[in-house]
């Protein structure tokens, strides 16, 4: 009798955890991209021109329901701008783990490349797990197509090409995440400018009179330009530039695949090519081919193919760190034992998304990756913004900040070690110029600065027989940089930052 009960539960829990295991914490109403196999992960990784952030949960995990109402929130703030998707990892154990998922919630970024035919970046999102958070992390990675035009360069942005064009006028220095998603939506069919309201006589020109304003230069010589009268949100701008250019379809994750004939008649094409190709190889000497093979390991493409059994990852350049406390620097960079660090000193939030400032962080980025696949010995980088108390206190005492520059980016080379610094100078911040600031340092050329003692701070001593050591440090760099949390406010939507 005891045996039969003993089963009967058994076979009830078993019932019951293979109800929670189908279960979706997402309904049918929900604003999130619900995926369900690796078919259609390939297709929002591989196809899509947006930002995507795809969280990987359990629908018995605490945690995961936690976040359900703030991540929802956030894909309602986030719709039409970035890809907010979700996967059922007790439906799909394989996907999961496929994409390396030992824990859950994990949330993963997908970011395309900027580059046509290079497979997108994936990392891990490290942010904190509310509304706010999300929506302020992915719209600072959104791509950015916006070509930022003035006065001087006005006429090379018409002559581009032939195709249509748009200006949208703003009297803010910062790229808003409406209008990257704007130029993401039209990418190849549309070139969108953004002009700031200081450059007169492109205001002047097409008779801007309020901020922000749109205005949709049609193809053709003949072609009057068109001032948007409406409201100035993502959807309807889109109506509205649709006009004169067809926008780039949502992703459809569940897209068909190729005929079966026309994907035979590939197969066939391909199995000949290979043919011909190694008939090729095996006439070319022993060091070509060599070089040959090693580059079409390095080759990428952006199209996914059915024999795929899982998205890759691409081994591609990760953003440098970014150093938010004055603590952090000093046992990095400034203590009496530091050895070279690159620093960036990156400015205020709007500076450090303005595309002058990224297109610095990327070539640090590349650089640093660039050294590490050659297996070169290379200094640490790190970005240093306004936020980190530290970030005033050096400038100013290496007499880098002033009116004239104030918000640039700084590039600073220090070893508290050995006591000098190097400040990158010129206005040709490519990664040409930077690369080869980089290796002169690298290979102990030019001249160096002495860095103010003041800025140093001496090795923390764990262990002393005689009793406990403290550090000495100056008045100016003494205080620990303490992080404030605040509260999330309670709305019912995130709001991003405007045009």
């Amino acid at each position: 009798m005891l045996t039969k009960t003993m089963l009967a539960v058994v076979a009830v829990l078993a019932q019951m955890h293979s109800a929670m295991a189908a279960e979706s914490l997402y309904g049918k109403g929900s604003p999130i991209i619900q995926i369900t196999n690796k078919k259609q992960l390939n297709q929002l990784i591989n196809s899509s021109n947006h930002t995507s952030i795809v969280e990987f949960y359990a629908p018995w995990c605490g945690h995961c329901k936690n976040l359900k109402g703030d991540y929802e929130k956030a894909a309602r703030s986030l719709a039409g701008m970035v890809n907010v998707a979700a996967v059922n990892c007790d439906e799909t154990r394989e996907l999961c783990s496929s994409m390396g998922i030992q824990g859950f919630p994990t949330l993963k970024i997908v970011r395309p490349s900027k580059t046509p035919g290079r497979k997108a970046v994936i990392e891990d999102y490290q942010g904190q797990r509310t509304a706010g958070s999300i929506v302020d992390s992915l719209t600072s990675q959104m791509n950015n197509h916006v070509v930022k035009v003035t006065d001087a360069t006005l006429d090379s942005f018409l002559s581009a090409n032939e195709g249509p064009k748009a200006l949208l006028f703003t009297e803010k220095g910062t790229t808003a995440p409406t209008t990257k998603a704007l130029a993401t939506d039209f990418l190849g069919a549309l070139s969108l400018g953004q002009v700031r309201s200081k450059e007169a006589a492109t205001v002047d020109k097409y008779g801007v009179t309020k901020f922000p304003a749109l205005v949709l230069l049609p193809a053709g010589d003949d072609k009057e330009p068109v001032v948007y009268d409406g409201k100035m949100k993502h959807k309807e701008m889109v109506a509205f530039l649709s006009q004169a250019a067809e926008p780039n379809k949502p992703v459809d994750i569940n897209a068909a695949a190729p005929p079966k004939k026309a994907k035979a008649d590939k197969d066939k094409k391909d199995k000949t090519e290979k043919k011909e190709k190694k008939e090729k190889e095996e006439k070319k000497p022993e060091k070509e081919d060599k070089a040959d093979k090693a580059e079409e390991e390095t080759e990428t493409t952006s199209t996914p193919t059915e024999q795929q059994t899982a998205p890759v990852i691409v081994q591609s350049a990760m953003p440098i760190p970014t150093v938010h406390t004055l603590e952090k620097l000093q046992s990095s960079c400034l203590s009496e034992k530091s050895h070279t660090c690159m620093l960036a000193f990156i400015g205020d939030e709007a500076n450090e998304k303005e595309t002058a400032t990224q297109d610095v962080l990327g070539h640090l980025a590349e650089l640093a990756h660039k050294n590490a696949l050659a297996k070169r010995a290379a200094f640490p980088f790190y970005a240093v913004p306004a936020s980190n108390e530290a970030s005033a206190v050096l400038l100013k005492a290496l007499e880098l900040e002033s009116s004239d520059n104030k918000g640039q980016v700084h590039l600073v080379a220090v070893n508290a070690r050995r006591g000098w610094w190097r400040h990158f100078k010129g206005e040709d911040l490519s990664f040409k110029a930077i690369e080869s600031w980089f290796d002169a340092i690298r290979m102990g050329e030019g001249t160096k600065e002495k860095l103010p003692a003041s800025l140093m701070v001496k090795a923390e001593v764990k262990e002393e027989p005689k009793g406990e050591v403290k550090e000495e440090v100056k008045e100016e760099v003494k205080e620990e940089v303490k992080e404030e949390v605040k509260e999330e406010p309670k709305e019912e939507e995130v709001k991003h930052e405007e045009l």
